[in-house]
């Protein structure tokens, strides 16, 4: 709705008490003097620093207001004064509705409020970055998400300037959890779907940059609900230098995977403890630390399991018995200390140091039989059968990542206009991983098996595996990081103008490669009647190999493979505008993005659910572009919803086979979020996600020649694109206590701040979406079936959350 931050600035306006204009009136804010215009007024840029703003003119009496540090653009009306009345000045001050801002041209803001109320099940914050234009996902239990093109591996995620690790060994969206982001703890966030500042690590799609709040008084708040809860306390001590906000989760979604079209026993049990605490010595000295501990487990006993597809002249049903189980665990702890000085204030310095430990355990052995049949769909009976067959999935994957470090930061700001900014960043890693990973298919398989050997096997046909990955990998690398970017604001005549350009530079000691990435961004306001910003944004962007990428299918670490690239540009457009009349308008902004990228180096991979493998070789090259409009606004006074679209498209050519599209090929995507109020009721709300995406490709498994090695026909061959994911979420709320508003005193009620009861319906339609393809064999006609595998059904929530 607003100019971006770098453009942020005080409009003053001077009147006399009649309501004439005060021409020629001496303003001085921030070190430097303006002069009001013969209608009384000045736009001033936005200082970074509380500072006082003062207003003068001869025969009338002086006026002083401290302008607070708030990155708000502020409307502020002085009423002036002559010296010979002996009334006291008036002012009014006016603040538009705007919420802070990234100095990243690339970045879009996120309301912490709204990521709260929104009704998702994979997470407030990720669930509300799902309705922008640029970010697509599939499945409605996860949090990750893919941006224009890119995997769920592409993505950067920052929590106060420290990078974030997701879990690595995550198969399926229902093993995920909770998101490491508290959105109760959210003061800050914004986002960037590509063209990002140097000063973000070496990925190749997005950025997600959280700041955690200080609470400013004692607050306790909680929420209870059908699948979980959380309690966060927050407060300070009365000299405001010492504060401390902690916050506990708990989450077990086994009611909403209940409404699973399986019979299968789910214990999923998700929890987290989070800690941030503030000391500030003085103004110029403050430290902090940031605390994370989360337990993932994930049990499944799967019992049976029935799926109808096909077509209306050709119905199938699968019927599928098990025997076994899964269970899996994730545990993840971080610390982060962090030290800020400032100075001066044209200097900004910060240095922090980081641990981070990852241990995840992936145990499966799960026996089946399945039968393939034709049905008649009207009495549901079988008519043919195509195959009968069984297998066996087994799985004893262990995996151990610890990640230490510490990085300074400097930022030398002359004037208000000016920002240099340079960092280093050195990072110890170690990773332990063994695998032993493989199913066996009989012989009326659903694929082609091949030959394998076990260890201590001498009869090379004892045993045959559709595949198997087995490796023991065991190793310390580091990583050494730093980036330079320069940022000026300028006036171009009457056009106001922002340039942001730096380099970043990384080098790994595991594959001891180099990578240099410059970025460069460009922004230009014109001085029209119209309210309209051009960026123009790009650069070269890596995809810095780690633990996924260097691990080959069959089970070993690769020290050759080499950091994806990709070379990008993005030109958009934002325009402002108000829709309504003159007494009752409301604002909105459009925002209007096209982009190109170019990719070298790529690794294929394979995309099942939301478990990525990649082949382990840089022999790929690739292309993607697209077109994304986001229409933001109070299209109800008061309070901010959005309508999303977006066309894209990414392809890739794989040894030199010719292109196909990638597995993440979204082509179209709509989606909306809106909220509502009864103006009569306004305690009764509303919020609404709506989604419609595309299908994904959705080829074969990974599938193995002759010699082992990968077999890349099969995604040229078996080109099959699942159905469009299409998904309702309401969230209905009635607000009982708001101290805002409404007061309540005395009594038990009179200690709650907030109290709202709600119920969250989760798909709403009932929609069958289709998360992957479950591929099966009829050996009988060499024909392979795509068997959909199901997302969550409708599922009513209730909801209750206070604030003390």
């Amino acid at each position: 709705m607003t100019p971006l931050a770098v453009f942020s600035q005080i409009n003053l306006k001077v009147l006399d008490e009649d309501g004439n204009a005060v021409g020629q009136a001496k303003v001085t804010y921030n070190n430097q003097e303006y002069q009001t215009d013969n209608k009384g007024f000045i736009k001033i840029p936005l200082g970074t620093e509380v500072t006082s703003l003062s207003v003068e003119k001869e025969d009338f009496k002086s006026f002083t207001k401290q302008i607070p540090l708030t990155p708000k653009t502020q409307n502020l009306n002085v009423l002036f004064i002559p010296v010979t009345k002996v009334n006291e000045i008036k002012e009014v001050v006016f603040q538009k509705k705007i919420k802070p801002k990234s100095n990243d041209l690339s970045s879009v803001e996120i309301s912490p409020r709204e990521a709260q109320i929104v009704a998702s099940l994979s997470g407030g914050v990720e669930g509300l970055i799902k309705t922008l234009p640029q970010f697509n996902s599939n499945t409605e239990l996860s949090s990750q998400y893919m941006v224009r093109g890119g995997n769920y591996d592409e993505n950067l995620i920052y929590i106060n300037d420290i990078e974030i690790y997701r879990p690595f060994l995550i198969r399926n969206s229902l093993q995920e959890g909770m998101s490491i982001i508290n959105p109760d703890m959210v003061g800050s966030l914004n986002v960037s779907a590509g063209g990002f500042e140097a000063r973000y690590g070496d990925k190749m799609s997005s950025v997600l940059n959280i700041y955690y709040r200080q609470p400013r008084e004692l607050e306790l708040s909680g929420e209870a609900s059908l699948i979980g809860g959380r309690l966060t306390l927050g407060g300070t001590t009365k000299d405001k230098k010492l504060s401390a906000l902690v916050s506990g989760r708990y989450r077990n979604t086994n009611l909403v995977l209940n409404t699973l079209n399986e019979d299968t026993d789910f214990n999923p049990q998700y929890m987290d403890f989070q800690s941030y605490i503030n000391y500030d010595f003085n103004d110029k000295l403050k430290l902090s630390f940031l605390g994370y501990f989360s337990k993932n487990d994930y049990e499944m006993i799967p019992k049976q399991k029935e799926v109808e597809f096909g077509s209306l002249f050709q119905p199938i049903r699968l019927t599928v018995g098990y025997n076994g189980k899964e269970d899996d665990q994730y545990k993840n702890m971080m610390g982060t200390l962090s030290l800020n000085y400032k100075p001066t204030k044209q200097w900004n310095l910060g240095v922090d140091a980081f641990a981070y430990q990852n241990r995840e355990r992936e145990y499966y052995s799960i026996a089946s039989g399945y039968m393939l049949q034709a049905f008649n769909p009207e009495t549901g009976d079988p008519e043919a059968t195509y195959d009968a067959g069984g297998q066996i999935d087994h799985a004893r994957n262990d995996l151990k990542v610890r990640t230490m470090g510490a990085q300074a930061r400097a930022r030398f700001s002359p004037n208000v206009n000016t920002d240099f900014e340079v960092g280093v960043k050195v990072e110890k890693e170690k990773l332990q991983d063994n695998t032993n990973e493989w199913q066996l298919v009989d012989s009326l398989g659903y694929s082609t098996p091949r030959d394998f050997v076990l260890p201590g096997n001498l009869d090379a046909s004892a045993l045959k595996l559709k595949y198997h990955m087995a490796g023991v990998n065991d190793i310390d690398a580091t990583r050494l990081s730093a980036y330079a970017q320069y940022s000026q604001k300028f006036n171009w005549g009457d056009n106001k103008v922002f340039v942001n350009a730096g380099v970043r530079v990384q080098n790994w000691s595991f594959n001891k490669e180099t990578l240099v990435s410059p970025r460069a961004q460009f922004a230009i306001k014109p001085n029209w009647d119209m309210d309209m910003l051009f960026k123009l944004t790009g650069g070269v962007y890596y995809q810095a190999p780690f633990y996924k990428e260097i691990k080959d299918l069959s089970g070993d670490f690769n020290p050759n493979i080499k950091a994806q690239r990709s070379y990008q540009i993005i030109l958009s457009n934002d325009y402002e505008f108000r829709i309504g009349t003159a007494k009752d308008s409301k604002p909105f902004k459009l925002t209007t993005e096209a982009y190109y990228k170019k990719f070298d180096n790529l690794i294929p991979y394979y995309l099942d659910n939301v478990r990525i493998r990649y082949s382990g070789k840089n022999n790929a090259e690739g292309y993607a572009y697209g077109l994304d409009t986001r229409l933001f606004g109070e299209f109800v006074p008061g309070v901010d919803s959005w309508i999303s679209a977006s066309y894209a498209r990414v392809y890739e050519n794989i040894e030199n086979k010719g292109y196909i599209p990638r597995p993440t090929d979204q082509r179209f995507r709509f989606s909306l979020f809106y909220q509502d109020y009864m103006p009569k009721f306004p305690s009764m709300r509303v919020n609404l996600t709506l989604t419609y995406a595309s299908g994904l490709p959705s080829g074969t498994p990974v599938t193995f020649d002759s010699n082992g090695q990968p077999d890349y026909t099969a995604a040229y061959t078996f080109q099959k694109t699942l159905p469009a994911y299409k998904r309702v979420d309401i969230g209905l709320s009635k607000v009982f206590i708001d101290q805002k508003d409404n007061k309540v005193t005395g009594g038990f009620w009179g200690n709650f701040r907030e109290l709202t009861l709600g119920v969250q319906i989760f798909n709403a339609f009932n929609i069958n979406n289709t998360v992957a393809n479950q591929w099966v064999n009829d050996v009988n006609s060499t024909a392979y079936y795509p068997v959909p595998v199901r997302l969550t059904g409708r599922f009513f929530n209730v909801k209750l959350e206070f604030k003390l």
